[in-house]
């Protein structure tokens, strides 16, 4: 199968994600006699078209429990979508053969939140790096200490550290190991899910110099999950922003920063610090994130919006282009 070079480096295509667990037999034939009632499953992502081009950074941005850690964990194969298609360079490669599936997907590999949890703790830093290139065939046994100096002093770590376990390291440097590990096996994409959030804010800026460094040096594209519009900022192309598991606003960066159009967007830069010499009121977004057991109908953002209207508590916007390359879900750009 052959890839179109065309089409975008990683493509996500009506992805929606449920949680909740099967009913077994027992469960299904009380609930046939009405003896149970089957509990709700949580609606994490919704029909999600997301689409990203080879050399791109996309920023992904949205409150705590939008959806945003589980597109993530979609777009690198961690977790399968309950509906839609994934396609990696115009290939949609969850239906391909294992083998030829794992191919493909060593393109795509991801830095976690947490710098500690992620790495195992009874592995030397040498382990953690060598051990997926060794078992996919990228490096000989021979060839494992030269391979590891060399992606340490890439992340900009001194190879003479190879030998020591994770607790002896700092949050930063930690932050690096992850990143060396990742980019162990060459890909070509990276999801990073909130990298530098647990980092102190001097390391948060080494490191995102870091990932714009890897990006001019090795030709990368991220996907670069975020709840701090300052990170999205600095890093990012582009700016989809998520709520409730849908996407409302995609646009260049630049763009959406100066002319947000959903009012999802524009409550999230309101409330965004910045460093003006001004008298500043902060005003939290009104009411409480809905449960993703029971969303609103219509629009999802329509009980926290204050320019609500009629046709949003019943009817869901979508997403269409309000300008060059800059799209939103509302009804109010309808009219």
């Amino acid at each position: 199968m052959t890839s179109d070079k065309a089409a975008p480096l990683l493509e996500l295509r009506a992805v929606s994600k449920q949680f909740g667990e099967q009913p077994g037999r027992i469960e299904r034939v009380a609930e046939s006699l009405g003896w149970h009632t089957p509990a709700r499953p949580v609606q994490a992502l919704d029909a999600v078209n997301l689409a990203i081009a080879a050399g791109e950074v996309v920023g992904l941005v949205g409150e705590s429990g939008c959806g945003k850690s589980t597109l993530g964990r979609i777009a690198v194969g961690l977790a399968a979508a309950s509906a839609g298609e994934r396609r990696w360079r115009g290939i949609a490669i969850d239906r391909l053969p294992p083998a030829e599936r794992r191919h493909h997907q060593l393109g795509i590999q991801m830095i976690f939140q947490d710098p500690y949890a992620s790495l195992n703790p009874r592995m030397r830093v040498r382990e953690l790096i060598a051990e997926a290139p060794r078992v996919h065939g990228l490096v000989g046994r021979g060839a494992e200490a030269d391979f590891v100096a060399a992606r340490l002093q890439q992340v900009g770590l001194d190879p003479a550290l190879a030998e020591r376990f994770p607790h002896q390291f700092s949050g930063g440097q930690r932050a690096r190991i992850g990143i060396a590990r990742a980019l162990a096996v060459n890909p070509a994409f990276l999801v990073c899910d909130e990298a530098v959030a647990a980092l102190d804010v001097s390391i948060q800026a080494q490191v995102l110099n870091l990932f714009s460094h890897l990006r001019e040096q090795l030709g990368l594209t991220y996907l670069f999950i975020s709840h701090d519009l300052g990170v999205v900022r600095h890093l990012s192309d582009r700016v989809v922003i998520m709520y409730l598991g849908r996407v409302v606003e995609s646009a260049p960066v630049d763009e959406l920063f100066a002319h947000p159009n959903h009012p999802y967007t524009q409550a999230l830069l309101a409330e965004a610090p910045t460093l003006k010499v001004e008298r500043k009121r902060f005003l939290a977004i009104r009411g409480e994130l809905p449960s993703p057991l029971d969303p609103p109908r219509g629009c999802h953002f329509h009980p926290r919006c204050p320019h609500a209207i009629a046709r949003c508590r019943v009817e869901m916007p979508l997403l269409r282009e309000i300008a060059p390359h800059h799209q939103s879900a509302c009804h109010l750009n309808a009219g």
